[in-house]
């Protein structure tokens, strides 16, 4: 009986939900959430006011993180179908400093702003996290 590669899948899996969420940062994410104006303590309309090109700008920064985060997903997702499958020499490691880097860090900062996606992220963090300790076992 052949063993399948759930490490894989779960990294390849991770790699879908950045590239979902870069997607997200592109096309649909406003400049600003709810929370944001939480965290900032302010209102919109005085944001306007006495940023008047903000939330362009906002916009735009969200366009280049969206594709960074698509991109890392892209990479992940291939990564995990080819050399996490084949166990190449190295790929953990770097599969590691890549995941914490990247969704670990950002579920740290999401904690750090008290953002409403904390639970999302650290569930992503998670599986990334498990699809390492799967990998490893499976030596």
């Amino acid at each position: 009986m052949k063993l399948r590669p759930y490490s894989s899948a779960l990294l390849a899996l991770c790699g879908f939900i950045l590239m979902s969420m870069g997607f997200y940062f592109v096309f649909l994410r406003p400049p600003l959430l709810p929370e944001d104006m939480r965290f900032l303590d302010t209102s919109l309309p005085m944001l306007q006011q006495t940023f008047p090109h903000l939330l362009l700008w906002l916009h735009r920064v969200f366009w280049v993180m969206g594709a960074f985060m698509f991109t890392s997903g892209l990479l992940t997702l291939y990564i995990a179908r080819t050399s996490f499958r084949k166990r190449t020499p190295g790929v953990a490691g770097l599969m590691t400093l890549a995941g914490i880097t990247s969704i670990g860090w950002m579920t740290v900062v999401n904690f750090l702003i008290g953002s409403d996606f904390i639970w999302f992220l650290t569930a992503v963090t998670v599986l990334w996290g498990l699809a390492l300790m799967l990998f490893w076992w499976r030596k």
